[in-house]
């Protein structure tokens, strides 16, 4: 007869993978994008659990194109950041991100798997630029957060790189500004992502390049971004 202590293994176990059965399941029913695989589609519905359920995300659904290119810029206030846009996101988002933060240890494969671009600052930044304008021109979506590192609003003003605005006047793709708050960790790459949050994700209107110079463009955006209430609406400029 099995003694005491093999039942209760038996049961920890049994437990473990009856858990990891619901997970698995509650995984595949949030997942609402096909990026070619099916352990990143888990990963997709793991995310989307993850922001909306612990990190509290409202749910305004980013109002992608269904299909050609299009640019995602948003401010940088923390590591939870890109997992927040991509829960929002109904489409692949093809983030760019700095080389040193793409080598990451242990987070490698997955930002390979998942298509970022990685730009090297100090290095041929031109490639990464290449890599972009090939993704867009072929109908993907791009993301970035033009601040280029976190920075707060209570931070000194910091001027964004002009890349997203590059790129939307080479490809004519729109650019679709948001503005993220209400995460508690904000600051901090790893803390955003622990601590719980009451995320939020505010859309403003779609730009179409052609209607602005590159200094309007750039104008235009860092007011998104800086939470500059009278620049989210273009066309009331």
């Amino acid at each position: 007869m099995p003694s005491i202590d093999v039942i209760l293994w038996f049961l920890l176990i049994a437990l473990l993978l009856w858990s990891l059965q619901r997970l698995y399941r509650a995984c595949r029913r949030a997942n609402r994008v096909d990026w070619g695989h099916d352990w990143v589609n888990l990963l997709d519905g793991l995310n989307r659990l993850f922001c909306y359920r612990y990190h509290r995300l409202n749910r305004i659904g980013m109002r992608l194109p269904k299909k050609g290119p299009a640019i995602v810029v948003a401010n940088h206030v923390s590591g939870l950041d890109p997992l927040l846009l991509a829960a929002s996101a109904r489409r692949p988002l093809r983030f760019i991100i700095a080389r040193e933060e793409y080598q990451r240890f242990g987070l490698n494969w997955l930002f390979r798997a998942i298509g970022c671009i990685p730009v090297d600052r100090e290095k041929r930044p031109e490639q990464a630029l290449r890599e972009a304008l090939r993704c867009l021109r072929s109908g993907e979506v791009v993301a970035l957060f033009p601040h280029g590192r976190i920075h707060l609003d209570s931070d000194p003003p910091r001027r964004i790189k002009a890349g997203a605005i590059r790129l939307s006047q080479i490809t004519g793709a729109p650019i679709y500004p948001h503005r993220i708050s209400g995460i508690r960790g904000a600051g901090s790459v790893f803390g955003g992502v622990l601590l719980r949050s009451r995320a939020r994700i505010k859309a403003a209107s779609v730009i179409y390049p052609e209607a602005w110079g590159r200094d309007q463009l750039q104008t235009l955006v860092q007011g998104i971004l800086e939470g500059d209430e009278d620049q989210e609406n273009p066309l009331a400029i």
